[in-house]
């Protein structure tokens, strides 16, 4: 297996994680999983995110890729969520595994 193939799988295998009811932003996923961007999370559920919860990951700012919002919101909303016209509230639903230890304002 190769980096790339490696890299794509841990990207995979962190959103199948995230429970039903939480959030995780793009920016979490790269830090998780140790990939280089966010870019290459969105890159991966756009090219093999069919199969995941794909749903539950989020822009930084708590709001859905603009495309799939409708969709997004709706089946997060369907598991729980809360969201503020479209944008989620990350304090309440973020994933706990990926919430930073210290970032200000959180909690």
């Amino acid at each position: 297996m190769s980096v790339d193939e490696e890299l794509h799988e841990r990207v995979r295998e962190a959103i199948k994680s995230i429970p039903e009811g939480s959030v995780a932003t793009y920016g979490d996923i790269a830090d998780l999983t140790k990939a280089p961007s966010p870019r290459l999370v969105g890159k991966v559920l756009a090219e093999d995110g069919h199969d995941l919860p794909w749903h539950r990951v989020l822009r930084a700012n708590g709001t859905p890729a603009p495309h799939l919002a409708g969709e997004q919101l709706a089946r997060l909303r369907a598991e729980g969520v809360l969201a503020d016209g479209d944008k989620v509230d990350l304090r309440r639903h973020r994933w706990a595994d990926v919430v930073p230890e210290e970032e200000p304002g959180l909690f």
